[in-house]
């Protein structure tokens, strides 16, 4: 009883502290920074966006760090101020920079409609046209940003405004719509699949059609005055998503909770190759950036793989060598934008990877120093190119290009005597060709019900609510699943790096006419214990590409390359490598239900039989990426 009465009182502590800290950073930055709030910047369409403003006192000219968001930054909720961006505000003008953070069109203050990536690439050009004008601007804008905030910042840079001096995108997946080996669409896709995080989070910040709104003319002054009472957002009520996902059809999933009705179910209806996934703010590999990029990627984000191709095809197919010169990626080994998460002893799930602390303020403060203020400093000569966390060895690591340099191919096949189900059966990854013919082959074979998913363990994912623990977790028990197909080398002799991108050649057969085929990779501990590393899937229908959608025979065998995993690992010796293939991932990815119809408006399904085959003829093989000793 004691215990119960003490928690509300540390409760009500806690945010007395919050609050006090809150106030004493508001105090500290109004002693040198001028502090203009709720300034409305006219679009060309006669929109105006709600920005937030806070430069130097004293006069002269100074570079500008600007934030855009869907987000709510009001400085006021509740009738209590917040720290939203006073610590932002602070750290930025306390270093000689003007700092900014401004509402995409249709959030909160801002005026016009809001769409997910939707709304007009030129909302960039003409906010900064404005601030580039401004009599304390020397006429330099820097970009930071993580997740939303960052999204926008590839289609705006590849427009090349002369102010535009230079970015730092973290997180930037759901920014990146078609680009070399992937096309996932702003992350709404993998391999064809969609992944259901959209679902969740589309849940919590769409507007709906009916949302108040305020008066087009509505002052400044008037602004500030209200902003102190409302705050424009909604309280949307909590989801038990773990629950709320299995609804069918998957296009009814906010409807049934009575969320709010905006662009989701737009969006869901929405094939791969749609025009309006390429008429928006989504970036793709044919609109070049010649502005300095600096990239920050997760290991257990939803998009590293997206993200770290996106960084070798600027520098792959950039025609001037400086602006190849000009892009740098950091590889972390935490969650999605949990980069300054890091401790001492960093754990991602329940898999620990040791001191993955890195002084993130200071990478991009000297970065923003040497392209906004033209300082010469030592970013280049301090900083690698590639700086990458190798988990299992826990350590940082650095290298001109990603993959390292002298990275050799290591093919392992899949091999079995057709009982590959579960950790127990006999399914094997080798290093030696399969020789067996087909008709001497028995393949592995397993049942996939719709309505029996494989349950989403940890993994590489955000914004799925309570319905998923991102990170990595020992999957033994998964494993125990008959639906499971499990393929394991032998224990390492010696420790092997894996760093790059992993690439699978799967052969399929299915009584079905699409189903979809999910595939991990698994570090195996020496005490059995099993943890994910990354994962993917390929919906079946799009094993041709996604410009088109091809169904399958019954009984007859596809070849399909599966979308890439990346990661960086240290498999130390007495570890295996093990690959489990299943078809379902959920809600991680959304169930294929079999049907062969448009899945996302569909409540049936059907049960089907799965097959993966590995003769000499389909030879099903995992290519893994083996750094060189250093």
């Amino acid at each position: 009883m004691k215990f119960r009465l003490l928690l509300p009182l540390l409760l009500l502590l806690t945010m007395v502290a919050n609050a006090q800290d809150t106030l004493d950073i508001y105090r500290k930055l109004a002693e040198f920074a001028v502090i203009d709030q709720k300034v409305m910047i006219t679009m060309r369409d006669g929109v105006r966006l709600a920005t937030d403003i806070y430069r130097p006192k004293g006069g002269g000219r100074h570079p500008l760090i600007l934030s855009r968001t869907p987000y709510n930054f009001n400085s006021w909720v509740d009738g209590k101020m917040t720290s939203r961006s006073f610590q932002d505000a602070y750290d930025a003008v306390s270093r000689g920079y003007a700092y900014a953070v401004q509402n995409e069109r249709g959030r909160f203050f801002s005026e016009g409609e809001w769409d997910i990536l939707g709304t007009p690439v030129t909302d960039g050009d003409d906010a900064f046209t404005w601030f580039a004008a401004q009599p304390w601007s020397n006429g330099k804008i820097g970009l930071i940003g993580c997740s939303s905030t960052a999204e926008w910042q590839m289609a705006v840079a590849a427009r090349k405004h002369p102010a535009l001096g230079a970015i730092v995108a973290q997180g930037f997946g759901a920014g990146v719509g078609k680009v070399g080996r992937f096309q996932e669409q702003g992350n709404w896709y993998r391999g064809g699949a969609q992944q259901m995080l959209f679902t969740s989070w589309l849940y919590g910040t769409q507007n709906d059609q009916f949302r108040p709104t305020l008066p087009k003319d509505i002052s400044q002054k008037d602004l500030i005055r209200i902003s102190r009472f409302y705050d424009m957002a909604t309280e949307m009520p909590r989801v038990d998503w773990g629950k709320a996902f299995t609804h069918l059809p998957v296009s009814d999933i906010i409807r049934n909770v009575d969320g709010q009705q905006g662009i989701y179910e737009n969006m869901i209806a929405r094939k791969p190759n749609d025009p309006q996934w390429f008429s928006g703010g989504l970036w793709h590999d044919n609109m070049p950036i010649d502005v300095p990029g600096y990239w920050f990627v997760s290991w257990f984000d939803v998009s590293s793989g997206p993200n770290i191709e996106l960084f070798n095809h600027l520098r792959n197919t950039a025609k001037d060598k400086k602006v190849a010169d000009n892009q740098y990626l950091v590889i972390a080994p935490v969650l999605h934008c949990s980069y300054k998460r890091a401790t001492e002893d960093t754990k991602v799930g329940d898999l620990s990877v040791g001191d993955a602390r890195l002084n993130y303020d200071e990478l991009t403060w000297s970065w923003f120093d040497l392209h906004l203020k033209g300082e010469a400093n030592d970013f280049k000569q301090k900083n690698p190119r590639v700086r990458y966390y190798t988990m299992g060895s826990n350590k940082w690591q650095s290298a001109d290009s990603f993959p390292v340099p002298g990275t050799r191919t290591q093919n392992m096949w899949l091999s079995s005597n057709g009982h590959a189900n579960t950790r127990n059966g006999d399914g094997a990854l080798v290093v030696s060709e399969p020789k067996k013919s087909p008709k001497l082959e028995t393949p592995d074979t397993f049942t996939y019900d719709p309505m029996k998913p494989v349950p989403s363990v940890g993994g590489n994912v955000c914004c799925t609510g309570n319905a998923i623990q991102g990170g990595s977790f020992d999957q033994s028990a998964l494993e125990l699943r008959d639906d499971i197909l499990v393929y394991t080398s032998e224990p390492m002799t010696e420790g092997v790096e894996v760093t790059g991108f992993i690439e699978s050649t799967l052969f399929v057969s299915s009584t079905g006419a699409d189903t979809d085929i999910t595939l991990k990779l698994i570090d195996v501990h020496p005490d059995g214990k099993a943890y994910n590393l990354d994962e993917t899937i390929q919906r079946m229908r799009y094993r041709e590409g996604y410009d088109k959608e091809v169904f399958m025979e019954k009984g007859k065998v596809y070849k399909v390359n599966m979308s890439p995993m990346v990661t960086s690992n240290y498999f130390a010796a007495g570890h295996r490598i093990r690959i489990e293939i299943s078809s379902s991932n959920f809600p991680r990815f959304d169930r294929n239900l079999n049907t062969g119809g448009a899945n996302y408006n569909e409540s049936q399904t059907v049960t089907v039989q799965n097959s993966i085959h590995h003769s000499k003829i389909y030879p099903s093989v995992v290519k893994i990426p083996i750094a060189p000793k250093r």
